[in-house]
């Protein structure tokens, strides 16, 4: 029987790396988690590496496409929402997240729009680092600590 809610939603914004998508929607399949793809996209969604990244198990992946961020802003209850991002302070642990929430990451070389950032600061949050000279970790790795972070908190 299929989940009405699922467990979490992981939005890429305008991601540009075919390999991290293909990886983050079999994240989305391990874990029953909606993926939200918010356009314009960095590839095109038959790109051979973003294939071979979901391996054969896009059959599993629930895969949502939206025109624009604002768009997707308009359809979501701003409580629901979680950002991520390397320029803000607040630990993703931190935050209380709960079945149906949306985990929100942007592009792989620019991150979030600096006023989405801003306009929700209340609701951003980052992955410490301890070495300053690496400026981010890897999206797909990203989504699966946060995602498996929410995961773990409904234990």
């Amino acid at each position: 029987m299929a989940r009405v809610v699922p467990p979490f939603n992981i939005v890429l914004v305008e991601p540009e790396i075919p390999p991290n998508t293909g990886s983050i929607a079999r994240l989305c399949g391990a874990t029953d988690s909606v993926l939200h793809l918010v356009k314009p996209l960095g590839f095109s969604t038959g790109d051979k590496h973003l294939k071979r990244a979901g391996l054969d198990y896009w059959k599993f992946v629930d895969i949502v496409y939206w025109d624009s961020l604002e768009s997707f802003l308009e359809h979501q209850d701003e409580r629901r929402l979680y950002f991520f991002s390397t320029k803000v302070p607040r630990s993703y642990t931190s935050a209380s997240y709960q079945p149906g929430d949306f985990l929100i990451f942007g592009r792989e070389t620019q991150g979030l729009p600096g006023h989405i950032l801003e306009l929700y600061s209340d609701r951003s949050y980052t992955i410490p680092m301890s070495n300053p000279n690496i400026r981010s970790i890897n999206l797909a790795m990203s989504a699966g600590i946060i995602l498996y972070e929410a995961l773990r908190q409904q234990e």
